[in-house]
């Protein structure tokens, strides 16, 4: 995976936590901001496909055993005893 140099500006007390975490978790500063940020991507991408895939369920419409037809009238599911 060919790679890009960045250059960031955060702020100095979070550059210090974020080394923190890095060290705590053995990694480096960069392994740490690449995970956030695929993490970041990845839950937004699964987040747009899980919304597609959805959109795409309720056009095509779920089947409920009716084959498109209802036993009852309007009338009747309506009806006041």
């Amino acid at each position: 995976m060919d790679r890009q140099n960045v250059t960031l500006s955060l702020p100095k007390a979070l550059l210090k936590q974020a080394k923190i975490v890095a060290a705590q978790e053995e990694k480096s500063l960069s392994e740490l901001i690449r995970e956030v940020l695929r993490g970041k991507v990845e839950q937004q991408t699964g987040y747009q496909k899980a919304k597609e895939r959805h959109l795409s369920l309720l056009q095509k419409g779920l089947p409920l055993g009716t084959k498109g037809k209802s036993s009852y009238t309007r009338d009747e599911l309506h009806a006041r005893p």
